[in-house]
């Protein structure tokens, strides 16, 4: 039976892929290569077509920052064009990741935790409480940590060309104010349908409820669960306040977005296109994170005149990891107890420097 579905959903993406290659605004010869090395798009003198598949709205800074790298392609280069479709409107977050293997995307930019089923060490990026500041971020993921994680996607068909930023999970609720580890307990929350999270919350002392994303306002209106946790643009965003009444800055999983291409249609490009490609992400990725912070930041001066606000202190964020290590320790195979080693490592590193 799994046989057959999964059959059926590569018959049916492949077909959709069809249908959008006839019928988008790029032509076939736009969108693919004859030839090795660019020779086809460069030869020729028509311009090869990118496509960027994001999952989120344009409303969303990752949208605007992909804005900015078809600016910048597009800039230096009459062999290359940008396109840029917001709301999956080709394809969802790991469909589009699939499609980037069979070279029939060119470009995704995905959060980590849909690419955790293709390259399982970014399940590094779901255990609890250690990314906990944007100064520690950029230590881990624009070093060697980062650069040696990201060579690991090249296997499956794919080439990470940067990291982008989604940004730190906080925590929001209707019932009191959360300034100790006691403090949550037995707190229903609503958590993503993935089972670190879920332990992670149990850990915690709440009662963590998997739920669906889209069942979240309906659920906390109706007191279902008694909170939720997302970044704050997304609490200001989805109108969170309305049935929420406090805010608590936890950080407890920092998200980053993955700059992905397809590794076939890569490798079919010109050495200077190839240049352009990565500055181009590199310094839109530079963009992003500062986009991205601020948005954030200027969410959560909004929030504070909407909800009750607190921040768990640094002596009580030690109570929190400590909490959650068995966590940690749980997983640790399951994500590669050497990536979440060397990933531990560096944490420690840069929080003794």
């Amino acid at each position: 039976m799994f046989k057959k579905k999964n059959f059926l959903f590569k018959l049916l993406l492949l077909l959709t892929v069809a249908v959008l290659t006839a019928c988008g605004g790029s032509s076939t010869e736009g969108t693919t290569s004859s030839g090795n090395n660019g020779e086809s798009s460069e030869g020729s003198g028509e311009a090869r077509t990118l496509r960027i598949s994001l999952g989120l709205n344009d409303q969303h800074p990752l949208y605007q920052s992909s804005m900015k790298f078809k600016e910048l392609v597009e800039s230096q280069t009459d062999t290359l064009k940008v396109e840029v479709y917001h709301s999956g409107q080709i394809a969802d977050d790991r469909s589009a990741i699939e499609m980037l293997q069979f070279g029939t995307l060119e470009i995704t930019i995905p959060s980590s935790a849909p690419f955790v089923s293709f390259v399982p060490e970014y399940g590094v990026f779901d255990l609890p409480f250690t990314l906990t500041s944007t100064e520690m971020v950029d230590a881990i993921l624009q070093g060697e940590f980062g650069e040696n994680l990201a060579a690991k996607t090249e296997a499956q068909g794919i080439v990470q060309l940067a990291w982008w930023e989604n940004g730190f999970r906080q925590l929001t609720n209707d019932t009191k104010p959360i300034n100790t580890l006691e403090d949550l307990k037995g707190l229903k929350i609503r958590v993503m349908e993935n089972e670190m999270h879920i332990d992670t919350w149990k850990a915690l002392g709440t009662n963590p409820t998997p739920m669906a994303f889209t069942e979240l306002f309906t659920a906390m209106q109706q007191k279902t669960v008694d909170g939720q946790e997302n970044p704050y643009p997304s609490i200001l965003l989805e109108k969170y306040p309305e049935v929420q009444k406090y805010l608590t800055e936890t950080n407890h999983v920092y998200s980053p977005f993955l700059f992905l291409v397809s590794k076939k249609i890569w490798d079919e490009l010109s050495p200077e296109q190839q240049e352009i490609i990565r500055s181009a992400a590199i310094e839109a990725g530079e963009y992003n994170r500062e986009l991205t912070r601020q948005t954030a930041n200027e969410a959560l001066e909004e929030l504070k005149g909407q909800m009750e606000f607190t921040k768990i202190s640094d002596e009580e964020l030690e109570r929190f990891k400590e909490a959650v290590k068995p966590v940690i320790e749980q997983y640790k195979d399951q994500v590669g107890a050497e990536i979440v080693e060397q990933y531990l490592s560096e944490i420690e590193n840069f929080s003794n420097k």
